[in-house]
């Protein structure tokens, strides 16, 4: 009788820990599946410019499907073609990287010198209509670049900053400002009040609050904003092609990518180069933001 009635309830046990087995095992395949699928669609185009950059124009005509380079192929005339300057018949690249690196770090800093304080405000003060103000920074996106781009492009040649670095940095900020503060806000509303009404009884102004509480909590945000506003400031090309056609001499590096590719002398072969270079710098810089990220979260959980 005893193995009567306990068997009866062994088994729906039984069947929830075999099912619980099979979807985890399931689960844990799936993955796998996902991660190899997004990395062959991720890295095969990559691979596949990075080849070509690296074959001489005449192997890639002759067999263009060949999807491997031989040792007696392999080239990197490419690369110096492209970072030769213009004066020794080069492509100029390391001075457009140069910058493109000026411009993007530019944005970077003045995006975040104008987003951190709008995104305190934001999650911290209350004043009217403070619950809409998110959403009105986001509705921004709902005008296209095109549309700005004529109303900024006259505002910057009356004030004297048509083909400047400088004003092609502060021209960013109208896209990138918005959804920085509204990136910053979502990660300061998670910093206690607690910790900044202890900062106030140690006699610390809402200034030095900010400047030595939120702001080395809030490390992380500031890192994954900073990353993404360099990375659109690199790639941008609309407003650089506007504000610094007439200045070949300033040009960003996606203006002189775009250039190689409506260039009818100029091969495939340096126009993949071209593409390797403009890329990597913002891969290296996105591995190590993502180490550094990963550092400031694990300080920060330590310290807490």
């Amino acid at each position: 009788m005893s193995a009567a009635h306990t068997s009866p309830r062994g088994r729906p046990a039984a069947r929830r820990f075999s099912r619980a087995r099979f979807e985890e095992r399931l689960f844990g395949v799936l993955r796998w599946v996902v991660i190899a699928f997004l990395a062959v669609i991720t890295l095969a185009p990559f691979s596949y410019m990075l080849l070509l950059s690296v074959k001489p124009i005449d192997a890639l005509l002759l067999d263009p499907g060949r999807l491997w380079v031989s040792a007696e192929d392999f080239t990197l005339s490419t690369y110096r073609e492209v970072l030769k300057p213009t004066s020794e018949g080069g492509q100029g690249f390391v001075h457009m990287l140069a910058n493109s690196a000026l411009v993007s770090l530019g944005a970077v800093v003045l995006t975040l010198l104008a987003a951190i304080p709008g995104a305190y405000a934001v999650s911290r003060l209350k004043f009217f209509g403070g619950r809409q103000v998110s959403a009105l920074f986001l509705a921004v996106y709902l005008f296209p670049a095109t549309l700005l781009a004529v109303p900024l492009f006259v505002m910057f040649a009356k004030m004297g900053l048509q083909g400047s670095l400088v004003g092609l940095a502060i021209v960013y900020i109208a896209q990138t400002v918005p959804v920085s503060i509204y990136m910053m806000k979502n990660y300061f509303v998670t910093i206690p009040y607690s910790i900044e009404e202890a900062a106030a009884l140690d006699g610390c102004s809402r200034l030095q609050t900010v400047r030595k509480v939120i702001l080395p909590l809030a490390a992380p945000s500031l890192m994954a904003t900073g990353l993404y506003v360099f990375m659109i400031a690199w790639n941008e090309f609309l407003f650089a092609l506007l504000f610094l056609a007439a200045q070949p001499d300033k040009w960003t590096v996606s203006l002189g990518l775009q250039q190689l590719a409506g260039g009818i002398e100029v091969s495939k072969t340096v126009l993949m180069a071209g593409s390797v270079v403009l890329t990597i710098p913002v891969v290296l810089l996105f591995f190590a933001a993502e180490r550094l990220l990963t550092e400031g979260l694990t300080s920060g959980a330590d310290k807490s």
